[in-house]
């Protein structure tokens, strides 16, 4: 489904196609450095994830702690996303990201220095944990920006017939990311301890900052003449016009707010596996690994000939993947089941992304996507804290399965109510006012 190159012939002579490129994304000098931006920031968030969390889980041995992580993080992340994308729809997209890198890198800094051995001399342990979650707090403003204007930044830097094709690196380098990142994250605590492992989150936060400034200065292509309410309105109600576009991201929400199981898996390692931070940082990564090899197979195979059929699918997957996980007493059988989830749900972000890329105009894709990581947002964050209460109320095992059986019960209702989508290829969705 990637670009197909023509070789311009007289008149009348048929065009030879040449083979679709799977690295033809990668050929674009800019894209590889907004590949390095988006790889480092999340090796050393998804890092941090895991050592927050697992440092606070064993502080207090309270699932609703970690339910609180999620929350502290949903609630600015969503609250600003729409103001957000208005901003990255009307700003230089550079200079913004700088900043907004800027304030993650502060609160990386200061909860390395939080968590120093000489800093409990001075701060007490609730004390500590205040700060952890107010620097959290911070982290979710900044990604209400950063999502829009990430989004908004790829379509400058590359041609709209190789949106697949970037959308599929794009994602690849998130999960190998989000694959390295707990593993180094669990060893490192377990081995050299928390101060360490900040560290080195410093230090991979740092090159995803640098590697901003070697992207070129792209203008803002929409100049507010209305108010900022009619200017948001202006994206909100673009999104829902779209069946499919709001189909996607409402599958995303509910699926993924019932049916993770990151925020339960400290409880798992620690409480059902018994196989500590080592153990954690594996269960953390596998799923990423799934998604990672069947990113690189979709360079190939793209699941994008009839993307709503095969979104379906794979969230039929991700929900059965669920249930097997919770259902699993072995450590290898759950991380196969681990590995199989996130192998459906890179699908199915493939696909999502894809879509919105293809549907919406320049000018609106800020706020677009400010729409976007609401739904994602609430799904990711909100269904950490939904997990840790489930947790909390129903036990960690009968979570998960709740969970799981939801999703399927979500993805079933949803096909009955969109059986007029299910057969439609990627070029028949290019205009949202025919869907």
């Amino acid at each position: 489904m990637f670009a197909l190159y023509f070789i311009t012939m007289e008149e009348g002579e048929p065009a030879p196609i040449i083979k679709p490129d799977p690295y033809a994304a990668l050929r674009f000098p800019e894209f590889r450095w907004y590949m390095s931006m988006r790889f480092f920031l999340t090796l050393g968030y998804t890092m941090q994830g895991l050592i927050v969390g697992y440092y606070i889980y064993q502080q207090t041995h309270e699932p609703l702690a970690l339910a609180m992580i999620g929350l502290v993080e949903a609630i600015p992340s969503i609250g600003i996303a729409l103001y957000g994308g208005y901003v990255a729809d009307k700003s230089e997209k550079k200079k913004l990201l700088l900043r907004i890198f800027g304030v993650m890198w502060i609160c990386s800094v200061i909860l390395l220095l939080v968590t120093l051995p000489a800093a409990h001399q001075y701060v007490s342990s609730s004390a500590e944990l205040i700060v952890m979650y107010v620097m959290i707090f911070c982290i979710g403003l900044a990604r209400g920006f950063y999502g829009p204007s990430a989004f908004s930044v790829m379509t400058h830097i590359i041609p709209r017939d190789l949106y697949p094709n970037s959308s599929t690196w794009n994602s690849s380098a998130y999960q190998t990311a989000a694959v390295i990142g707990p593993m180094i994250g669990g060893l490192l605590y377990a081995y050299a301890g928390i101060t360490v492992t900040f560290v080195v989150v410093v230090v991979f936060v740092s090159i995803a900052l640098i590697s901003i400034t070697f992207l070129n200065r792209h203008q803002a292509e929409y100049i507010p003449k209305e108010s900022i309410y009619d200017s948001l309105k202006e994206g909100v109600s673009f999104v829902f016009k779209s069946k499919m576009m709001l189909g996607a991201l409402s599958l995303d929400l509910f699926s993924v707010l019932f049916g993770g199981v990151v925020a339960v898996l400290p409880i798992f390692a620690d409480d059902v596996l018994k196989v500590g931070p080592k153990g954690l940082g594996i269960m953390t990564s596998i799923d990423s690994i799934g998604a990672v090899l069947t990113m690189l197979a979709m360079t190939r195979f793209s699941p994008m000939g009839k993307p709503w059929r095969n979104l379906l699918i794979a969230v039929v997957g991700f929900g059965v993947s669920i249930i097997c996980f919770g259902l699993s007493r072995n450590f290898y059988l759950s991380l196969f089941f681990l590995f199989m989830l996130g192998a459906f749900d890179s699908i199915s972000v493939l696909i999502r992304s894809t879509i919105m890329q293809v549907l919406t105009p320049d000018k609106m894709r800020g706020r677009v996507s400010a729409v976007n990581s609401m739904f994602i947002g609430s799904s990711n964050e909100i269904g950490k804290f939904e997990s840790g209460v489930a947790a909390k109320l129903l036990g960690a095992i009968p979570s998960v399965l709740f969970g799981g059986t939801m999703t399927l019960i979500i993805v079933t209702t949803t096909w009955l109510k969109t059986k007029k989508l299910v057969p439609l290829k990627l070029e028949e969705i290019h205009t949202p006012e025919t869907l």
